[in-house]
């Protein structure tokens, strides 16, 4: 094996290491979110990632991006989520194509009901993969990354 060979194992192994601590958090954060709250782990990163939003709203475009999923996806999670009252949809005042997604005061409530929960099974979850031998250093290096 060259040295380029080499360095596309290593590449390999990192984005192996890294899809294994994602599953592992993302099957703990589902099976909680959903037990306690009725919640998907990308539901819950929906109702995040636009409570971290001044004005508390993002385009839908935005919105697909901060969720990791297609157009069409995140309009059918939209729907749902606007089905339970968490969220709407609002026309852009500037651009008529445009739509906001904003949370309603019943999706801000189940977020802050849901965050320890949340936050409790992230790091539980973190402290697991740090036992796991081929996923320690993983979990080390993202505890010392600096909040943005």
């Amino acid at each position: 094996m060259g040295i380029a060979d080499d360095a596309v194992e290593i590449r390999a192994q990192g984005w192996r290491t890294l899809a294994a601590v994602h599953g592992l958090i993302e099957a703990a954060l589902e099976k909680a979110l959903q037990r306690e709250h009725g919640l998907s782990v990308v539901e819950f990163t929906v109702l995040d990632a636009l409570s971290r939003q001044d004005g508390w709203h993002m385009r839908m475009q935005q919105l697909a991006r901060a969720a990791a999923l297609s157009s069409s996806a995140t309009t059918r999670l939209v729907t749902r989520l606007e089905n339970r009252n968490l969220l709407t949809r609002i026309l852009c005042a500037d651009d008529r194509r445009g739509i906001y997604t904003e949370l309603t005061p019943a999706g801000r409530a189940l977020l802050k009901k849901a965050r320890p929960l949340h936050d409790e099974v992230l790091r539980t979850a973190l402290d697991e993969a740090a036992e796991i031998p081929e996923l320690a250093p993983l979990v080390h290096a993202l505890g010392s990354l600096s909040p943005a």
